[in-house]
């Protein structure tokens, strides 16, 4: 109930803000990519072959002091993505956390992983959850382990070999944990492109077998952030199709036995499957987009970004130059130029962060999230 209270508020300023009568406040999602830094290869990813080769850019990425300076600017958001690169390879991730609570006081707190570094992810995890459960036990913590295929063909798609494994192992030491964190959350996810579109199913009926609290699935998209504008990753809108049918029977099926927080984040899910065939078979906005206005994206050097599908090429700014005041830039007119590209129609894709957030603006799509709901 309060969560209802503090956030209709919000859903009201974002349609003033996205109609530009008034500025848009505070996002409900912010997304921190905290490096660049990244062991995978993936073919779906071109992150890890710029930035490898130019070690220099890595050194400059934000400091804690920096990010704590940018924290302390902003305002309370509901949803705390930290993304990459490979998030756990900044050392200081458990830092980075406890700035986030502090200032920005999330509900939820999402990091998706490769699992490569197995150890590591789990000793830091283990750090984060103690952490959370002395300060700020009613914070949801979830992290979802990278899975797009099974055994080799999960190495080929990431371009490490031996990943496969390694996420098997760091998914069950992970799930070994709920017993003593009750809001830790353990998920797993995949990215479909065209190399595993047509074993969906069989890679979704592994991961069922697995127990996992949520099983996430986005379609693989060509991002700025990820340097991949030229590549031919996209499944066929047809072939995208009759692998979300299959997912739609799935999380159907197993409905009703989720607790309440599962069943609305799995509602959102089926509304939004409905709404990405659409955008990839139409090609255009299919709701209004609320990028730059409910959902920002900070990345590792300081750059404000509506979405990471602009990313580089419609940035609104840099943090450094605003003297790391997130409101100054945020209402500042380079933002609002982006805010107007958006809105006039010049982009479209079916990016789930931001889908999601969209939905929850949309009181249509909203009113079939809450029918999934109550159907269950």
């Amino acid at each position: 109930m309060n969560y209802f209270k503090e956030i209709l508020p919000k859903i009201l300023r974002y349609h003033l803000a996205r109609l530009r009568i008034i500025s848009p406040g505070s996002p409900l999602n912010l997304t921190f990519s905290v490096t660049n830094r990244c062991q995978s290869k993936c073919k779906t990813c071109n992150i890890w072959q710029l930035y490898c080769q130019n070690p220099e850019k890595l050194r400059d990425e934000l400091t804690i002091a920096e990010i704590e300076k940018i924290f302390r600017s902003m305002e309370h958001i509901y949803v705390f993505n930290i993304s990459g690169g490979e998030p756990f390879l900044r050392p200081d991730i458990t830092q980075i956390i406890a700035l986030a609570c502090k200032y920005l006081t999330p509900g939820i707190i999402h990091i998706p992983t490769n699992a490569i570094s197995g150890q590591l992810i789990l000793k830091r995890t283990m750090e984060i959850l103690d952490f959370l459960r002395i300060n700020y036990p009613a914070v949801r913590f979830t992290i979802k382990p990278s899975l797009d295929h099974i055994g080799d063909k999960h190495d080929e798609l990431r371009g490490v070999s031996g990943n496969f494994d390694k996420v098997i192992w760091l998914f069950h030491r992970l799930k070994s944990l709920q017993a003593d964190h009750s809001n830790f959350h353990v998920e797993l996810g995949t990215v479909i492109s065209r190399w595993n579109i047509k074993d969906i199913k069989e890679i979704a009926a592994y991961i069922s077998q697995l127990g996992t609290d949520s099983y996430r699935n986005e379609i693989a998209e060509q991002r700025s952030e990820m340097f991949n504008r030229q590549d031919t990753i996209t499944p066929n809108p047809d072939e995208y199709e009759k692998a979300i049918a299959f997912f739609v029977q799935q999380i159907k099926s197993h409905m009703k036995n989720r607790v309440l927080f599962q069943r609305i984040t799995h509602a959102f899910r089926l509304v939004y499957y409905g709404l990405a065939i659409r955008i990839l078979k139409e090609n255009r906005k299919v709701i209004p987009c609320y990028a730059g206005i409910s959902n920002a994206h900070l990345t590792p050097y300081g750059d404000i970004w509506a979405c990471c599908t602009l990313g580089y090429e419609k940035p609104m700014g840099n943090l450094r130059q605003y003297g790391y005041d997130f409101q100054k830039l945020w209402t500042g007119s380079k933002a609002n130029r982006v805010r107007r590209y958006i809105f006039n129609g010049n982009c479209a894709c079916p990016m789930a962060n931001q889908s999601y957030s969209n939905i929850l603006m949309h009181p249509p799509s909203l009113v079939r999230v809450l029918s999934e709901i109550t159907k269950a």
